[in-house]
């Protein structure tokens, strides 16, 4: 095949990186005697570099610790085209965000080869790109341009500002991901930095929602997108055990025999072949994490993961604007009681050690929204209490929330959605900003356990 004098730029060819086709890579000793090998992943660093992946101590890396140049052979997997990459290696990363992506995103491909046990990343090689070439040769016909990612980020940004509470928030976050841009299965994750996990506070495309399951920081393509807060992107078949499915962390030490019990399943596809996590931040500051996935390979290109980037950046500016003002309300006062409901009793446990909360023998919330249940409920069988706000919750020492950078809304849409799937007697109303309602349709018989 011979070059012809088009010079297309490293962006223009982003496809050629997506994975789906190994890319060939050439090297020389210092004695001139050439080696041609298969290489992983070619990963788009910026439009003037690439990272390798290393993986072994083999003659591409004998060669070019040695000899510094290389040349890579990529093809775009859509029209076919071939294109010759002259390198100049720069330096290895084993850690940071690259490096991690690259690990995550190799182990999806090692997975799906059944090569799970002999794919390794060692490191990430970056290379400065000194030329490009496009070898002639017969292509395919080029597909009709995408449309709509661009619109999709539009409508979200536009939808986003119209909200005034979190919840509204979440769900046009979610409607935009599943109309204009047709992503069905998605969920957001916020972040408890008291404990170092993302729990789910909304979901759509899954049988069940998962509020409220767990994934310790740095677990899996979401806990390593939001520890090392950049995306991470896998399009092809993974391990759903190690990759998709977070591991619970138990309560073993603690509370043994509520270890099954405190169990809320974590939503998402039993067989995923396309993810991408994107990290939602403010103001510098981790505020949770976007997720979705797909059952078809290679749903998820270079371009949904900047129309995601940039949703998730809306949304995290929106969250904490609505996080600063969300104690708007005054402290209500203890004095407001309502006519006591009547029927049959509910019985409530709330085991004060977690706070886990269990409704007749069902497990509902823990941690930080099962203190405030517990609170909620206390002064309501005690006080005949009904409206509260979220001043008096910050205010009040006996429930140990996070520092005010903790998104005490979030808490509570995360409560409302599990008393709604969970206990249609006992709601949240949220009736202005910083205020609530705790609806109660039959007494309540709670039981406080140290």
């Amino acid at each position: 095949m011979s070059a012809t004098r088009e010079v297309p730029s490293l962006h223009a060819i982003r496809a050629c990186f997506e994975g789906a086709i190994p890319a060939m890579m050439a090297t020389c000793s210092q004695d001139g005697t050439p080696n041609v090998a298969y290489i992983s992943q070619v990963w788009y660093v910026d439009e003037r570099h690439v990272a390798l992946s290393f993986q072994f101590f083999n003659k591409t890396r004998q060669n070019i610790l040695a000899n510094p140049h290389g040349t890579v052979l990529v093809m775009d997997p859509v029209s076919a085209a071939f294109h010759r990459l002259d390198l100049r290696y720069l330096r290895t990363e084993d850690e940071g965000p690259r490096f991690e992506a690259m690990k995550a995103q190799l182990a999806g491909i090692a997975s799906h080869s059944g090569m799970s046990g002999v794919f390794r990343l060692l490191g990430a090689d970056i290379y400065a790109v000194e030329a490009i070439e496009t070898l002639e040769g017969r292509r395919l016909p080029a597909p009709p341009p995408r449309h709509g990612l661009l619109a999709g980020v539009r409508c979200c940004a536009e939808r986003l500002a119209a909200c005034t509470a979190t919840d509204e928030l979440l769900q046009a976050t979610l409607a935009v991901l599943n109309d204009p841009l047709d992503i069905r299965h998605a969920m957001v994750l916020m972040h408890d930095g008291a404990t170092g996990r993302l729990y789910t506070v909304a979901s759509c495309g899954y049988a069940a929602s998962g509020v409220g399951s767990e994934i310790p920081i740095g677990h899996g393509v979401i806990g390593v997108a939001a520890r090392e807060r950049t995306p991470v992107r896998i399009s092809h078949m993974t391990n759903a055990a190690s990759y998709s499915h977070a591991v619970r962390s138990s309560m073993r030490d603690d509370e043994p025999d509520l270890v099954l019990e405190t169990e809320i399943p974590f939503p998402g596809l039993r067989e995923p072949h396309s993810q991408l996590a994107v990290p939602i931040l403010a103001s510098g500051r981790l505020v949770g994490a976007l997720f979705v996935e797909s059952p078809l390979d290679m749903r998820f290109g270079f371009e949904d993961e900047d129309a995601l980037v940039a949703i998730a950046g809306h949304l995290g500016a929106a969250l904490e604007l609505l996080r600063t003002g969300d104690e708007g309300g005054i402290a209500a006062e203890p004095s407001n009681r309502t006519a006591p409901p009547s029927g049959a009793p509910i019985a409530v446990r709330h085991y004060l050690a977690n706070h886990s909360i269990f409704i007749g023998d069902g497990y509902l919330i823990k941690g930080v929204a099962g203190a405030i249940l517990g609170k909620l409920l206390r002064e309501h069988t005690q006080q005949g209490r009904s409206e509260f706000s979220n001043r008096e919750l910050r205010l009040d020492p006996g429930l140990r929330l996070p520092d005010l950078s903790d998104n005490l809304e979030a808490r509570l849409v995360l409560l409302q959605r599990r008393l709604q799937e969970n206990s249609p007697h006992i709601r949240i109303e949220k009736t202005g900003r910083g205020r609530f309602l705790l609806r109660v349709d039959r007494p309540v018989a709670l039981t406080e356990i140290a």
